[in-house]
Parts: structure tokens; sequence; C-alpha cells
């Protein structure tokens, strides 16, 4: 795993109602948060909501505007059955989608398994903040960020207003 040059504050939020009650271990925020760690990333907090909308947005406006990391990643709620709410919590949030993550994340997962494009996860900004919806599965998640660690450092230079060419 390519380790960033540059600082990056993160946090990880699972989103599962079964993980919140404490019925359920969660898998997948742990391997987010040890993706992050590998990557350089100093990972600031991680939560667990259940899937509530409000709930949702709560925890990414309390990371992104309160404890001012640059980067959220979500794990869980982006199917398409009733509870998944994470992409609509997360639009509801942000100023700006950025549309090809997301759409690298469904791409480079199908090559994998055609169920990826079941995932509405979005990615996009609140303020300087970069936040990713991923997949709820723990493979999902480390799939996902083997797409993400190449292209988070760049980017969050860019949001930065650090590095706005492309190399």
């Amino acid at each position: 795993m390519k380790v960033s040059k540059i600082k990056i504050r993160a946090a990880a939020i699972t989103v599962s109602d079964q993980g919140a009650a404490g019925k359920r271990e969660d898998l997948s925020g742990p391997l987010l948060v040890d993706a992050l760690t590998k990557m350089g990333a100093e990972v600031a907090g991680q939560k667990i909501v259940a899937d509530d909308r409000e709930k949702i947005a709560h925890a990414l406006i309390t990371f992104a505007d309160e404890m001012k990391v640059d980067l959220i990643i979500t794990t869980g709620g982006t199917g398409p059955a009733l509870r998944d709410l994470t992409p609509e919590a997360t639009r509801a949030v942000i100023d700006r989608e950025i549309d090809g993550i997301a759409e690298a994340l469904r791409f480079t997962g199908y090559n994998k398994t055609p169920l990826a494009v079941l995932s509405r996860g979005i990615a996009g900004l609140r303020g300087r903040c970069l936040i990713v919806n991923l997949p709820g599965h723990p493979r999902a998640v480390c799939e996902g960020m083997e797409i993400l660690i190449p292209i988070l450092p760049h980017a969050l230079q860019m949001i930065r207003g650090e590095q706005l060419e492309h190399g």
C-alpha cells in the first residue's frame, strides 16, 4: 500500500442499524481505519451510526465542520434497501459531487462482482472535506480503498488549492 506524502486527517463512519445497536460486530470500519492508517493518514475519528438520514448527516457535519478532517469515508447504507440512506444523507450535506470517484468504484467493482452496480454511493465535497461512500461489505471496503488510495493525495491537494495541475 502506498504511503501518502501529504498530511491527511481522516474519519471513518460505519452505517449499520445492527452495528449501532451492538447486535453485530463492525468488520468494515476497522478495515477502513487500517487502510487509512497504512496509507499514512491520521484517523481523527471513527463512528458507528444507525441507518438514519439525520444521524448520518450529523456525523458527516461533525467530522467535516467541527473536527476539520480532510477526508471522511463511510461504509454501509449504499444499497437499494429502504433503510440504505447514506447517499441521501451525504447529498444533503455536500456542496458539490465528484461523480468520477463513485463511477470508478462501481466500474472497478463490477469487474469483480456484477452486484457492485447496486451501490448508490456518492462522493463529494463539504467545504474542503472530501466525503466518499463505500458499500458495507468488508471486501468492498478493501477493494474500494485499493481504488481510492492512488487518487486521494492528489485530490486532496487540489481541494486545498495546493496542486491544481495534473501530473
